[in-house]
C-alpha cells in the first residue's frame, strides 16, 4: 500500500507541477508524500525487523567489499552479481526515501515564494526522484527478466519462490487499510478546504509558459487600454 500511494502520489505532483489550474492537487500530493515519508521512518525504525531501515544501511555497508571483489574479478567471473543487484536496489531505494525531504521543503518555501532559487531547488530534486525512481523500476525489469520471475511481487505480498524464510511473515491488511484510510481522508480534508476543489472547473491545464503567454498579453491588453 505504501509503494502504490507514494508512487501515485509522486506521479500526480510532477505531471501537476507546471500547471497553475492544478496548483492546489499538487500540493496535496507533495504533503502526502511527506506523510509518507514520516510513517515509513516510524516503521522502519519501530516496526518488524524486516522493513528496519538498518536492512538497507546494511546492504550499503558491503558496496566497499563488493567493489573490491570487482576490481579482483575484471571479466566477471566468480562475481556475486546478485550482491551488486542488491546495493544497486537499496542505494535506489535509500536515494528515494532521502530526497522527499529536500524536495517537500523546496516545494514548502516556493509555495511561500521565499525566492526563485528554491524554485529551481524543487525542480531539480524533483528531477533527482525521478531519476531514482527509473532506476528503481529498471533494476525490477532487469532481476524479473535475469530470474525469470515476477520481481515486484515480493513487494506486494512479501513472499519470494523458492527455500527459505518469507520476507513478511504476517499480512498486515489492517495496517495497509488504515493507511489507505488516512490518506483519502487527508485528500477529503484538503478537498474541503480549498474554495475551488482540488481538480479545476475551467480549462483543465494551463502550463507555465500559457501562463506567462497569457499574463502577459493581458498587461499589454492593459497597458493599451491606458494609452
Amino acid at each position: 500500500m505504501f509503494h502504490a500511494l507514494f508512487a501515485l502520489s509522486f506521479l500526480g505532483a510532477y505531471l501537476s507541477a507546471d500547471s497553475q489550474g492544478w496548483r492546489e492537487l499538487h500540493v496535496t500530493l507533495g504533503y502526502t508524500m511527506a506523510g509518507l515519508f514520516a510513517g515509513r521512518l516510524l516503521y522502519g525504525l519501530f516496526g518488524p525487523r524486516q522493513a528496519r531501515l538498518g536492512l538497507w544501511w546494511r546492504r550499503l555497508a558491503s558496496a566497499p567489499a563488493w567493489l573490491r571483489s570487482l576490481r579482483r574479478a575484471p571479466g566477471g567471473d566468480g562475481l556475486n552479481w546478485r550482491q551488486g543487484q542488491n546495493l544497486l536496489t537499496a542505494l535506489a531505494v535509500v536515494a528515494m526515501l532521502a530526497l522527499v525531504l529536500p524536495l517537500t521543503l523546496s516545494g514548502y518555501a516556493s509555495l511561500r515564494e521565499w525566492g526563485h532559487a528554491f524554485e529551481e531547488l524543487h525542480e531539480l530534486f524533483a528531477n533527482a526522484l525521478l531519476a531514482a525512481v527509473l532506476v528503481h523500476l529498471a533494476l525490477i525489469v532487469g532481476t524479473s527478466v535475469h530470474q525469470r520471475r515476477n520481481a515486484a511481487q515480493a513487494m506486494l505480498s512479501g513472499r519470494i519462490d523458492g527455500a527459505g524464510p518469507d520476507l513478511a511473515q504476517h499480512n498486515r491488511a489492517g495496517l495497509a487499510a488504515l493507511l489507505l484510510a488516512a490518506v483519502l481522508a487527508f485528500w477529503a480534508w484538503q478537498w474541503q478546504q480549498t474554495p475551488g476543489g482540488l481538480v479545476p472547473a475551467g480549462p483543465w491545464i494551463v502550463s507555465a509558459p500559457d501562463r506567462d503567454h497569457r499574463e502577459h498579453r493581458e498587461h499589454r491588453d492593459h497597458r493599451d487600454d491606458d494609452d
